[in-house]
């Protein structure tokens, strides 16, 4: 998609780009880019990266004491510059109880340090099983990478499904005068795109541009912790830069992170459509800077969103110990194996099999990669995890301090100690972790109308 030739440029737009609300920036950094100005704050707020727990349970990622922090800085440093602000992906996963803590944080913020009036915009990506179910029967949600197609029953079993928007809800909520703008789950590139594109800049440079701004400094280098980034977007081109004074972008950074979190190097799909890098240029400006151009969008026949959903599956109990014996060592697996017998012959027919899963893991030998470690040898003490997985936290419990016990007296051919196999670094050596959730809806939805099910609601807040 290209600018059209009749239709003026759009005037250049700067964004800061922080990569993940609540993972900490250096403050030199938002000094210099306020320097340097900008007129959107665009703020990935989430991930799918730390699992299913936060999508399951809907408790957010990241601490409200860090989360705090870094608004307390942003959002004055954006009114300042007159920016706007979009937030993506808020808490973590994005459900509504996690949009809901980001949008209490930001009012108090903005009551505390007086940045208003202003006019604040939610969107919240969270679905209702009503809604799924219509979606279902109309046959609009399709398979995805997984492969499987989506049944009630994963509907029904669902704690949490939010949908991954794009562009198009943010660009309605900004249109209307949105100052601050705080969104559920959402495309990761949207959070940069939606303002640039609002403004009637090419949807191939901005979702390229998006895609390298959407985890912040890590495209710049050295990496070395969470840190902000600058992208400077014009009508045929946009520029990488850091404003950190000792790092630097690079062709080979910036390129780098196009192909992060990829499976075809020249093709960037999302919400509506991909984008084409298969002419896209990377050109050194100067030692720290990247001037990107040729990226180009293709609209799809129909407008998609990506649907993330978990279930629950059972509580959690685990138990960490370590190991030095190198005879015990030598024979770790088949000590698991005897332990593991054992303790489903004490439960006997009371708990049957299925309503548990017991798993050991061995760090030092493959606690890592598990059997598709490359070279299991172990080094002279290993790290034990017992991880009991149960239909209900009391079962879970149990059979975490049955496997505990089993493997502290469990003899072994040439064992000598009469005392236990294993040193506990805490006390109590059993652990509770809570309830566990797998993801279970990984799936397409198709829409008529990208906005509709998702619509903001603005508030104006002094």
């Amino acid at each position: 998609m290209h600018q059209q030739a009749d239709r003026p440029a759009p005037e250049p737009v700067t964004i800061l780009s922080h990569g993940m609300l609540g993972y900490g920036f250096p403050l030199a950094s938002l000094e210099e880019a306020e320097r340097r100005g900008f007129g959107l704050v665009a703020i990935d707020a989430g991930s799918t990266d730390p699992g299913p727990y936060y999508l399951g349970s809907g408790r957010p990622f990241v601490s409200e004491t860090m989360v705090r922090r870094d608004l307390d800085l942003l959002l004055p440093a954006a009114r300042r510059q007159k920016a706007k602000v979009v937030i993506g992906s808020s808490g973590g996963a994005g459900t509504a109880a996690q949009l809901e803590f980001v949008v209490s944080i930001v009012r108090s913020v903005v009551a505390e340090r007086g940045l208003g009036p202003l006019r604040l915009g939610t969107i919240d990506s969270e679905l209702s099983k009503e809604a799924l179910t219509q979606a279902l029967a109309e046959g609009r949600i399709k398979q995805f990478e997984t492969r499987a197609e989506l049944t009630q029953d994963d509907i029904n079993a669902a704690s949490h499904v939010v949908a991954q928007i794009g562009v198009e809800p943010m660009m309605a909520a900004l249109a209307d005068g949105c100052d601050i703008l705080v969104c559920g789950r959402a495309w990761d590139v949207a959070n940069v795109a939606a303002w640039p594109v609002l403004l009637g800049h090419d949807r191939g440079l901005a979702f390229h541009l998006g895609k390298i701004l959407e985890c912040g400094g890590q495209a710049a280098v050295p990496v070395e912790g969470s840190d902000l980034l600058m992208g400077r977007l014009a009508a045929d081109h946009f520029v990488v830069e850091t404003p950190h004074a000792r790092k630097a972008c690079t062709v080979e950074s910036v390129g780098a992170h196009t192909l992060y979190e990829k499976s075809n190097p020249v093709w960037l799909p999302g919400p509506g459509g991909t984008v084409d890098l298969k002419q896209t240029r990377f050109d050194q400006l100067g030692s720290d800077r990247v001037c990107v151009s040729g990226s180009r969008f293709h609209p799809a026949p129909r407008h998609t969103v990506k649907l993330e959903g978990a279930r629950l599956v059972g509580y959690r109990h685990v138990a960490l110990a370590g190991i030095r014996d190198p005879l015990m060592i030598g024979q770790l697996d088949a000590i698991a194996q005897g332990v593991t017998e054992r303790l489903v012959a004490n439960l006997g027919p009371s708990v049957p099999r299925e309503h548990f899963d017991l798993r050991f893991r061995f760090y030092g030998r493959d606690g890592v990669m598990g059997p598709f470690e490359p070279t299991p040898v172990p080094g002279h003490e290993i790290g034990l995890v017992i991880d009991a997985v149960a239909a209900t936290p009391g079962l879970a419990e149990t059979v975490c301090a049955m496997a505990r016990s089993l493997t502290l007296h469990w003899a072994y051919p040439g064992r000598i100690a009469t005392a236990g196999n294993l040193a506990f670094p805490f006390s109590p050596a059993d652990l509770p972790a809570g309830p566990v959730y797998e993801f279970s809806i990984y799936h397409l939805l198709e829409l008529d109308d990208p906005v509709q099910l998702f619509p903001f609601k603005a508030e104006q807040i002094q």
